[in-house]
C-alpha cells in the first residue's frame, strides 16, 4: 500500500527533508522564538545569548527602527516614540483603551478600514467588511503614524532574522501564539503583523494551549489540567484534557486587558499618591512605570525594595515598598483573575477536585500573591517545573514542526475551541446561534432560513457574536446581502447560511439560495473587536438574565408569528373576502384588531391566545378558499383528462 506524506499547502513534500519552522510567542513584555532540534523543542538565543526579546520598538527621526534592549533603554528618554506593550493595542479602537492620559503616547483615532490582506469569496456576490465605531488606534511618532500591526511586525522581523541566522536557512512558516480570549480583530491584526514581517503563518495558536502541549509532552501528563496564563497584558485560563496524545480544550475564559502591566500601574499610582504628584509629562510617566516594573520583579524574591528616581523638574522620588504593601494594593487584580477560573470550570462542567494539575504560564505568575491565590483556589501547589516565560514558545515550536510536515517521535492531536458564540439576526431582532462558544475548531456549521415576505428577492445577513438572545445585547461583526433570490411566496425559499471557523479562530460566513444556487460570502475582518468589558458583560449577562432572555425570545417569536398571520389574513380577505358573509367577516376583522392591539403586550401567552383565536376563526375561511381554488383548477376538465394527468 502506498504511503502519502502530508504537509501544509504550499510546503515542500520532498521525503526526509527537514523544513525550518518556528514557534513565536509574541508577548506584551517579552517575545521569544523556538524550534525543534533533534526532536527537542528549544528556544533560540540572539548573538549575545539572550532568549527573551523585550517587546519594545523605538522610532527615530531619520527613519531607523530599534527593537529590544536598546529601545528599552530609551523608553524614559523618548517615551512618545518608544512603544511598549503594543500587544494591548492590537485590534483595538481608542474607546477600548480606557484612560489614555496615563500613557505617554500621541494617539490617532481612525475610521474603520478593511485589513490590507482582506479577501472574500463566493460564486455569486462577495464582500469584506470592517465593523466598529472606529478603526484600530494608531500612534504618532517622529517617523510618521504607526499602527500596532506595524509596530508588532518590527518585533516579528527581529525574531524571524534571529531564527534564520540560527537555523541557517529560510523559514517555511511559523506558529504564532495569541491569548485564548483574543477576538477576531485581535487575531487578524496578529496575522497581518506576521505577514508584514515576511512570515508564513502556519497557525495562530492559543497561548494556554501551546503551554499545555509543551508541558504535556515534556512530562507525559494525562488527565484534566488548568493552564493559568498571566502575561504582561492579557490573562487566560484554559481547561484541557490530556489523554494519549490528544490535547482537547474543554473551555477557555479570561480577560484580554489584564496583565503584569496593571500591577506596574498600581505601583505607579502608589508613587503618585505617596509623593503628592498629579499630571506628569511623558518622560516622567514612563520613568516611574519602568521603576515600578523593576520593583515588582524585585519583590518576587525580596521582602522590600527601594524606588529611587529623579523627575524632569529635579524632584527626587525615594520610597520603600514592601511585599506586603504591594500585595495589598494589587489584591483586587489577583482576585479579578479568579472569576474567569470559575466560569471556565462551569463551562467545562467540572469542579476544582477534577483538576489534576495547574500549569503556570507568563512572567507575571512569578509573583508570590498570584501563586498563593491560584494554589488556594485549586487546593494544590501550581506546577512550575517549566520556565513560565518560555513554555508558550516551546509548545508553539512543537506545533510548527508538526504542521511543517517534519517527522516526530510523538503522535498527538490538538482540539482547540472558540471563546464566544456566533450567529445571525432573525426576524424580531433575535439571535439564532449557529456555533456555540467552546465549540472545537476548526469547524463548519450550517442552518437553513427562509424569506419573510412574498416576492422577496434579497436578504440581509447580520453576523453576531455573543451569548444573549437579542441582537441589541450582542456584538455586531459584519453584514452582507444575498441578492437575486427568485421571487417566491413567503417561506418557499431555502437560504442555507454556513459558518466556518478556521484553526486560527477566524470566521467566514456564506449564504446560498438552494434552488437557484445564488450565493454570497464574507470574510469577517472587523477593524477592531470586543473589549474586555464587553466579553465579561456578555458572559455574566448570559447567566444572570437567562430566564429574562427566554421570556424575551418567546415574546419576539409570538410577535413575529402574529405579524405574519395578520399579513396573511389581510391578503386573503382582499382576494376572497366575498366567500364570507357579513357576520363571519366582522368576527375575523374584530379578532385581527384584537391581535394587532396585543402586539405590544409584554406577556407572550396573551399574544399566543390571540393568535390561536384568529387561527380558529379562519379555519372555515381557509377551507372555503381551498375549495374555490380546487374548483377553479378543475373547471372545464373531464374525467379522462384528469386520469391522463
Amino acid at each position: 500500500m502506498a504511503l502519502l506524506q502530508i504537509s501544509e499547502p504550499g510546503l515542500s513534500t520532498a521525503p526526509h527533508q527537514h523544513r525550518l519552522a518556528v514557534g513565536i510567542d509574541l508577548g506584551t513584555t517579552n517575545s521569544l522564538v523556538a524550534t525543534v532540534r533533534n526532536g527537542i523543542s528549544v528556544v533560540l538565543n540572539d548573538e549575545n545569548g539572550r532568549a527573551m526579546l523585550p517587546s519594545v520598538v523605538r522610532y527615530a527621526a531619520d527613519g531607523s527602527v530599534v527593537v529590544g534592549e536598546t529601545a528599552q533603554a530609551m523608553q524614559s528618554e523618548d517615551a512618545a516614540n518608544t512603544i511598549v506593550s503594543v500587544k494591548r493595542f492590537m485590534g483595538r479602537g481608542l474607546n477600548d483603551i480606557g484612560d489614555i492620559s496615563r500613557l505617554p503616547y500621541r494617539f490617532v483615532d481612525t475610521p474603520p478600514a478593511a485589513s490590507p490582506f482582506a479577501t472574500s469569496g463566493g460564486s455569486g456576490q462577495s464582500a469584506s467588511t470592517s465593523s466598529g465605531q472606529g478603526g484600530m488606534v494608531q500612534l504618532r511618532t517622529v517617523a510618521g503614524v504607526k499602527s500596532p500591526v506595524e509596530v508588532s511586525a518590527e518585533i516579528l522581523k527581529v525574531l524571524r532574522n534571529r531564527a534564520e541566522a540560527a537555523l541557517g536557512g529560510e523559514l517555511v512558516g511559523a506558529v504564532i501564539t495569541v491569548p485564548a480570549y483574543f477576538d477576531d480583530a485581535q487575531r487578524q491584526a496578529t496575522k497581518d503583523a506576521a505577514r508584514l514581517a515576511g512570515l508564513n503563518v502556519l497557525r495562530l495558536l492559543n497561548e494556554p494551549t501551546a503551554a499545555a502541549i509543551a508541558y504535556g509532552l515534556d512530562n507525559a501528563a494525562e488527565g484534566v489540567y488548568a493552564v493559568y496564563d498571566l502575561g504582561g497584558g492579557t490573562f487566560d485560563i484554559s481547561i484541557l484534557r490530556l489523554s494519549r496524545g490528544v490535547f482537547e480544550v474543554l473551555s477557555a475564559n479570561g480577560d484580554s486587558a489584564l496583565g503584569g502591566d496593571d500591577f506596574d500601574q498600581r505601583i505607579h499610582c502608589w508613587l503618585l499618591e505617596k509623593n503628592h504628584l498629579s499630571a506628569l509629562n511623558p518622560r516622567d510617566t514612563r520613568l516611574l512605570l519602568t521603576h515600578a516594573r523593576t520593583a515588582k520583579e524585585q519583590l518576587t524574591d525580596h521582602g522590600e525594595t527601594r524606588i529611587t528616581a529623579v523627575l524632569s523638574n529635579g524632584e527626587l522620588i525615594d520610597n520603600a515598598l514592601t511585599r506586603t504593601e504591594f500585595q495589598s494594593i494589587s489584591q483586587n487584580l489577583v482576585q479579578h483573575t479568579l472569576q474567569p477560573l470559575r466560569r471556565a470550570l462551569r463551562d467545562a462542567k467540572l469542579s476544582v477536585t477534577d483538576i489534576k494539575g495547574v500549569v503556570m504560564v507568563g512572567g507575571a505568575t512569578r509573583m508570590p500573591q498570584v501563586q498563593n491565590a491560584v494554589g488556594e483556589f485549586f487546593g494544590q501547589t501550581p506546577l512550575t517545573n517549566l520556565d513560565p516565560d518560555k513554555v508558550v514558545a516551546l509548545g508553539a515550536a512543537i506545533q510548527a514542526n508538526l504542521l511543517a510536515g517534519n517527522r516526530s517521535g510523538n503522535d498527538w492531536l490538538l482540539l482547540d475551541v472558540i471563546p464566544l458564540s456566533l450567529g445571525i439576526e432573525t426576524m424580531g431582532g433575535l439571535v439564532e446561534k449557529i456555533i456555540p462558544r467552546n465549540s472545537t475548531i476548526p469547524t463548519a456549521r450550517a442552518q437553513e432560513f427562509t424569506t419573510f415576505k412574498d416576492g422577496q428577492t434579497a436578504m440581509s445577513i447580520h453576523v453576531l457574536q455573543g451569548e444573549r438572545e437579542l441582537v441589541s445585547d450582542c456584538r455586531s461583526l459584519a453584514k452582507f446581502e444575498l441578492r437575486g433570490i427568485p421571487a417566491m411566496v413567503a417561506g418557499a425559499a431555502r437560504i442555507r447560511v454556513t459558518f466556518q471557523v478556521d484553526a486560527d479562530g477566524l470566521v467566514n460566513v456564506s449564504a446560498r439560495e438552494m434552488g437557484s444556487g445564488i450565493e454570497a460570502a464574507i470574510v469577517v475582518k472587523p477593524s477592531y473587536g470586543l473589549s474586555d468589558s464587553e466579553i465579561t458583560r456578555m458572559l455574566q449577562d448570559s447567566a444572570q438574565h437567562a430566564r429574562d432572555d427566554m421570556k424575551a425570545r418567546a415574546l419576539r417569536e409570538q410577535q413575529t408569528e402574529a405579524s405574519q398571520l395578520l399579513e396573511a389574513v389581510k391578503h386573503a380577505l382582499e382576494q376572497d373576502g366575498d366567500l364570507l358573509d357579513q357576520t363571519e367577516r366582522a368576527q375575523i376583522e374584530a379578532l385581527m384588531t384584537a391581535l394587532h392591539d396585543t402586539l405590544q403586550h409584554t406577556d407572550h401567552l396573551v399574544l399566543k391566545r390571540a393568535i390561536g383565536a384568529l387561527n380558529d376563526a379562519t379555519v372555515s375561511f381557509a377551507q372555503a378558499r381551498m375549495d374555490k381554488n380546487m374548483a377553479h383548477a378543475l373547471a372545464g376538465k373531464n374525467i379522462s383528462e384528469l386520469e391522463a394527468k
